[in-house]
């Protein structure tokens, strides 16, 4: 099993391009299941989440030219509607070949999902959707049967808020008859992304974005091209991991507009930010201000950069609150961090981080993707070496995180 090993105590310097983002680039390559034409994408992140989609969608019958970041789908003789146990377990995101499988072939057997462990992510929302669109829908076996002869228009509520359960929603929604309303939809950027992608396919569209969104079905969607969005995931990692160590970094080939709560943040603990076009600079000088952190569905602050702030006011000046009211299993991170000398305290939902002088290093355990990233800030700031392990979970969302770092200064490297 692989490793990171990490020499703390050098600030971030220099520049990083943002690639593509997992999170738009999975429900998107999704959507080649909804045409029998070709989509084209571009700005596809190399991530093993990505491969393990690739492998999904190839073992349907989609056809795939793979170029660096690029990759060329056919759905023209998908002839499999099964995504089996081995591959859904790894990555919660299959069941976004739920809503187009039913929605184009009237049939999909999907087996119910895995993913990190961070808490209950039911998938009752996307069942309840897609039979108020008239679906038949059995559990049997661990695996979710749908079946429609033809989805048909319908008002759908969220009882909460579901970011897989409207991008599934949208997309069965564009082939079905009728017009078919989404309330209390997720109104993240990947979801917009989604849209844009499916509006190119032909699809009709509107209020994404919004807590409402309108599709309105069409018989069929055509082929596209379309450019995955930066990932702001992996650019507001990288902003915190240069705030912590007093790094002065400058990203390229990402956006400000969907990381404005990350920003104010980061201008809260004392960072300087400039904004030019596709290109954010981050300068620290001192130590970071400690910051409370609550996290809530878009536009609040995202819960997937929670685990990066707690790493930051683990060594910030004064103390924290950081509630996480999204995943209820979401500080698995935190007896790590303790690991490296910092001093939390956890009550329910509630953290609250008193910042120490410094962390030590020391071998962890990495228990998530985020939790991951936020043990590789920690051991960047921290005095020694620290060994991160089961680092597989990083791979699922950050490309080349290894790579990118040692660009900026950082001295780490992967063992086996």
């Amino acid at each position: 099993m692989q490793k990171l090993a990490i020499q703390g105590g050098a600030p971030l310097r220099g520049e990083v391009r943002i690639s593509g983002a997992k999170n738009a680039a999975l429900p998107i390559m999704c959507a080649s299941l909804l045409t029998a034409d070709t989509l084209h994408l571009t700005n596809l992140p190399d991530l093993h989440d990505v491969g393990t989609m690739r492998k999904l969608l190839l073992q349907m019958g989609i056809t795939a030219e793979v170029a660096p970041n690029e990759i060329t789908f056919n759905g023209g003789k998908v002839e499999n509607w099964e995504a089996p146990y081995d591959m859904v377990k790894t990555m919660r995101a299959a069941i976004l070949v739920l809503g187009p499988l039913v929605a184009r072939f009237g049939d999909a057997k999907v087996s119910l999902p895995g993913g990190c462990a961070i808490g209950s992510r039911p998938v009752d929302l996307h069942i309840k959707g897609l039979q108020a669109m008239g679906a038949e829908i059995a559990i049997e076996h661990g695996y979710i049967h749908a079946k429609a002869k033809r989805l048909q228009g319908a008002r759908i509520f969220f009882d909460i808020v579901s970011v897989t359960g409207t991008e599934n929603l949208m997309m069965a929604a564009a082939l079905a008859d009728g017009v078919t309303v989404l309330e209390n939809a997720a109104r993240e950027p990947e979801v917009v992304d989604l849209a844009d992608c499916l509006r190119a396919m032909g699809a009709q569209i509107s209020g994404d974005g919004t807590d409402t969104v309108t599709i309105t079905g069409v018989k069929a969607l055509h082929g596209a091209t379309h450019r995955i969005m930066p990932d702001r995931i992996e650019s507001g990692t990288f902003l915190v991991a240069a705030a912590a160590t007093g790094g002065s970094i400058t990203l390229r080939e990402t956006r400000a507009d969907i990381l404005e709560t990350v920003l104010e943040k980061l201008s809260e603990a004392g960072a300087k930010i400039k904004v030019e076009g596709d290109s954010i600079h981050l300068e620290m000088s001192g130590r970071p201000k400690a910051i409370n952190v609550r996290t809530a569905p878009h536009p609040a602050f995202p819960t997937d950069m929670q685990a990066q702030f707690m790493a930051l006011n683990c060594i910030a000046e004064g103390s924290a609150m950081v509630v996480e009211t999204i995943f209820e299993n979401r500080f698995m991170h935190v007896q790590e961090l303790r690991r490296l000398g910092a001093q939390i305290e956890v009550e329910g939902n509630t953290s609250v981080v008193k910042g120490v002088t410094h962390l030590e290093g020391a071998t962890v355990m990495a228990t998530d993707l985020r939790a991951s990233a936020c043990l590789v800030i920690a051991g960047l700031v921290a005095q020694g070496e620290t060994v991160i392990d089961r680092i597989y979970h990083l791979d699922r969302g950050y490309e080349h995180i290894e790579s990118k770092l040692s660009q900026l200064g950082a001295n780490i490297r992967r063992i086996k």
